[in-house]
């Protein structure tokens, strides 16, 4: 049985075998990594936008509270 292990054909597949268990690992962490990257970016962004979004409407009901006040039909219910 020790005479299997010797062989250059078994320590080529073992190396084999190791190497794709590693990149595999390295992989795997560097996905996770940048996906959490990734996800605070787009929380980020989603931050932005809802108060940008807010802005603009605030912006509009302001231009239709004085649209309706030019019009003589009362203020925005």
């Amino acid at each position: 049985m020790s005479t299997a292990w010797r062989s250059p054909t078994a320590l080529l597949q073992l190396l084999s075998l190791a190497s794709i268990g590693g990149s595999t690992w390295y992989l795997r962490s560097w996905h996770q990594e940048h996906a959490e990257e990734r996800e605070a970016r787009m929380d980020e962004l989603e931050g932005t936008l809802r108060g940008h979004i807010g802005l603009i409407e605030e912006s509009l009901e302001r231009i239709e509270g004085k649209k309706m006040g030019e019009s003589g039909k009362g203020a925005k219910a």
